[in-house]
Formats: C-alpha cells, structure tokens, sequence
C-alpha cells in the first residue's frame, strides 16, 4: 500500500477546500493519463460539502470523461432524500456535464430487483466487474470517504460480517446500527483497490476514531483502519477530529 498522509486543517471548510484543490489535481491527472478518470463518492457533512465544492469549481475538471461510482448506499426507495444518489445529485450531478452513462448509481429498493439487497448488491459488484477490463472492480483514481463517530466509513460498521468480509466487493447490510437498517456498500477489498484512499472527517466526537485507526487499530474494531490506497492514503482532518492524535 501506497503511503499514509494525515493532515490537519482549521475547520471543515478548509478541509473542503484542500480536498476540492487536490481532486482537481488527480482527476486532471488521470484525464491527461488515460482519457479518463475514476472514482467513489461518499455522503456525510464533509463528502457533500466537498462535492458542493466541485461544483463552484467545475470548470477545472471535463466531468464528462469522469466515471462516477458510490461507496455504499441506502436501500430505500428512488428519489428518497435520505438516498447518497439524491444527495449527490443535487450537490454536484444534476450541475455538470457528467454523462448519465457514467454515473453508477446503486440499485434502490423500488428498482429492478425489488426489494432483495442481496440480488441488489450482486448487481452493483457486476457492473464494477462489467467496467474493469476482466478485474473485479476498476482501480479508482480516487475513493472518497466520511467516517462515523465509531469508525465505520461506507456502510462497514465495527464487529459485522461486512467489514469482515475477504472476497466479496459489494455486500448487502440488512440489519445497519445506523438506520436504515438496510444497506449496499462496498468492502474493504474495493476499498483498498483505489489508487488514493482520501478519509474526511470533521468534528471531535470522532476523535478517539481517528486516533484508534491512525494509530493501527483493528479494522474489526474501527472499520476506518482498513482503508488503505495503493498510492496514498490522506486523512483530511479538522482540528477537533485531530485532538486526540498527540495521545497515539
């Protein structure tokens, strides 16, 4: 795995705004590279925020050579506002020319397959196969995550057989600690696919989180341990997510 950066910031809008600049800077990066980009959005206070960013920016990025792919997924019906999709649609989606054909939204619970997470989440791990050139999923140029109070990031929450899981890319949650209760989300092993792993995290209630998993916690213990890129790993961090890193 690539190296690990941590790096501390004022409050949540600076944390946004060095997250936005360095996006821009991957993501043009890879289009100059190969014609294109990947990557994983996440939901939460700081993921919204920084895809608001984008949007303010969005001039900076050809959003139509960029493929866009969720992290994980609440399991309720479409046009739900509790929906990552819905949320990121009105952030950033629904306001730059990315083409409807490279956004992957996962499935809802009024969708094609009903209302079976499991066939849902089969689904989602065969069109990451479908879009990676005989691989299991693309290796994304970035994969974007928040993290809970307790550590979860996706919808991996600690001592659950989706964060244990070894094999599978895309899991179904039925019984979530965090309504709802029903989830779709990637695994670590996607995780830890992406070339840059990028954690933002904002508030000192997740302190003792960041601290545990920067300090080489148990992913079992803080799932938010187990995230790992294959070229870096950065921790975009607050002054209050940070207050507790000088007791590691």
């Amino acid at each position: 795995m690539g190296k690990t950066s941590v790096l501390h910031y004022l409050d949540s809008q600076a944390l946004v705004d060095a997250a936005r600049s360095r996006f821009v800077e991957v993501v043009t990066a890879a289009q100059a590279d190969r014609g294109s980009a990947s990557v994983v959005i996440t939901g939460g206070g700081a993921g919204i925020g920084l895809l608001e960013a984008l949007r303010k920016d969005s001039g900076s990025i050809d959003w139509s050579k960029v493929d866009i792919y969720f992290g994980d997924e609440r399991f309720l019906p479409s046009g739900d506002p509790e929906r990552n999709e819905v949320q990121a649609r009105e952030a950033l989606l629904d306001h730059v020319d990315v083409h409807p054909d490279r956004v992957f939204p996962m499935a809802a619970s009024d969708g094609p397959h009903g209302s079976d997470a499991e066939v849902a989440a089969a689904a989602y791990a065969q069109i990451l196969h479908s879009r990676s050139e005989g691989q299991p999923t693309p290796e994304f140029d970035i994969h974007l995550l928040g993290m809970g109070g307790e550590g979860h990031i996706n919808s991996l929450f600690p001592h659950t057989d989706a964060v244990r899981e070894t094999h599978r890319y895309v899991v179904a949650v039925e019984d979530s600690p965090k309504p709802p209760p029903v989830r779709i989300t990637l695994t670590l092993p996607a995780v830890c696919r992406a070339q840059h792993v990028w954690l933002l995290v904002a508030g000192a209630n997740k302190a003792d989180a960041v601290a545990a998993a920067v300090g080489g916690a148990d992913a079992d213990d803080v799932p938010s341990a187990g995230a790992a890129g294959t070229a870096s790993t950065v921790w975009f961090l607050d002054a209050g997510a940070a207050s507790k890193l000088d007791t590691v």
